[in-house]
């Protein structure tokens, strides 16, 4: 395959894979309340990395910061599990952004040597496949947790707690699933700019 055809399919990957993250990233809803109504009269509540809220039946959306380990339970009752969700959202977020934006200048630039390019897009390809990983392993620990809060539920009378007013049950929100779809798409893109260095590589040793 082409080189240029595999740098090309890289990048509009790792683009589309930066863009994933972010909005997961960003976003409030990583996991999502399965039972509405409460005590405050809520339609459904929302968490995120960074946010609690809840939205009322009149359409109004409440946010609150989300800190203190009492605000992360039911899902974290290991703060630090938390804490290294955000993180690896974070690295992730900041290197695929580096990945893709090496990743362009080595299609941009033409007047490069093919040996710089093919570094650049072998680092730009590293780079992009441990952003990838970050997302994946953050939002699968996430999901490990939502897991582990079903399992309690469904295993130790949750349900009925949540009813009676207890500690609500959390399901799995669109965030959860948009962060690991991009870190697998990260991924693919960080492998097609490492063929991609490859093919450049073969293509000069021929010369």
């Amino acid at each position: 395959m082409a080189p240029s055809v595999l740098q090309n399919g890289g990048f509009l990957l790792a683009v589309v894979g930066t863009a994933a993250l972010i909005a997961a990233t960003g976003t409030s809803k990583w996991s999502v309340r399965d039972r509405p109504g409460d005590e405050e009269a809520s339609l459904y509540r929302h968490k995120g990395l960074w946010q609690d809220c809840a939205t009322t039946f009149s359409g109004f959306t409440q946010c609150g910061s989300l800190q203190g380990s009492s605000v992360l339970k039911p899902l974290f009752c290991i703060k630090g599990a938390f804490w290294a969700v955000r993180a690896l959202m974070i690295i992730g977020v900041l290197l695929s952004v580096l990945g893709a934006m090496m990743s362009l200048f080595s299609l941009v630039l033409g007047s490069l040597e093919d040996s710089t390019k093919a570094r650049m897009c072998l680092t730009a390809g590293v780079a992009i496949i441990i952003a990838g990983v970050c997302g994946i392993t953050g939002a699968s620990i996430y999901a490990s947790h939502i897991l582990a809060s079903l399992k309690t539920s469904t295993y130790g009378g949750g349900h009925e707690a949540s009813a009676q007013g207890g500690t609500p049950t959390y399901t799995f929100g669109p965030a959860s699933f948009v962060g690991l779809m991009g870190g697998n798409v990260l991924v693919m893109a960080g492998i097609l700019k490492s063929m991609a260095f490859r093919e450049i590589m073969k293509a000069e040793n021929a010369r």
